[in-house]
């Protein structure tokens, strides 16, 4: 069983968790059902969703959230090209891999990407071809130039919670029920947020305003 986690940063750049949802697979429709319980619970727009690259997170984004940003998870992305990458040279490989993300705005970005394909289509083949394939969608957070990168550009802030939650069950082992399960899952997940309320903010408020309604105006001019 899968259980599915959302949290989100409102427009005062607070973070948090929005929804947990156990389900028995991940699919284009159960990730439609899941953001359609968002929409129920007062959520009313999502300007750039981070996920790993799950076909049905996709495909459910661009049909229950019209005009939103999707951004695929550099992290998940990097580990995803590494893998098609011959041991001993994984490190060397990685150094010039990561750089892409480092670059300071998007067209660097793409000329730092363009660069290590030149040098290494030959050799790694596989690997190239699933940088090329994926690279436009992992640059998605270069259009929120007024955010910090860092906060939106992976999904590092889901898989702490997720690797806290399998602490914590492996402690108890065997659950009676799914209920129960939830429960506990629930309990912790609150603490989780009573602390994000107490921290400053993820991000500036005055950024991040700034870099939503940006995004609005754009999106007005393109559909006048």
């Amino acid at each position: 069983m899968a259980l599915m986690i959302a949290y989100g940063i409102n427009r005062e750049g607070k973070r948090d968790i929005l929804a947990i949802e156990p389900m028995y697979e991940e699919s284009e429709e159960t990730w439609r059902e899941f953001f359609r319980k968002l929409k129920r619970r007062g959520v009313r727009k999502i300007c750039l969703c981070v996920s790993d690259a799950h076909q049905g997170i996709q495909k459910a984004l661009k049909k229950e959230w019209i005009g939103s940003s999707w951004q695929r998870c550099k992290v998940h992305f990097m580990r995803n090209i590494l893998a098609k990458i011959p041991h001993k040279e994984k490190k060397r490989f990685a150094e010039r891999l990561k750089q892409i993300w480092l670059q300071p705005d998007k067209q660097s970005a793409l000329s730092m990407a363009s660069l290590l394909i030149q040098d290494y289509e030959k050799r790694f083949p596989e690997a190239v071809k699933c940088l090329e394939n994926g690279l436009e969608d992992s640059l998605q957070f270069y259009e929120f130039p007024e955010i910090d990168k860092r906060r939106i550009s992976s999904t590092n802030v889901v898989e702490r919670i997720i690797r806290e939650i399998r602490r914590r069950s492996r402690v108890i082992g065997v659950f009676p029920n799914q209920e129960s399960y939830v429960r506990l899952i629930t309990s912790y997940l609150i603490e989780y947020s009573e602390d994000w309320i107490n921290e400053r903010s993820y991000i500036k408020q005055e950024n991040l305003v700034l870099a939503l309604d940006e995004q609005e105006n754009l999106a007005e001019a393109q559909a006048f």
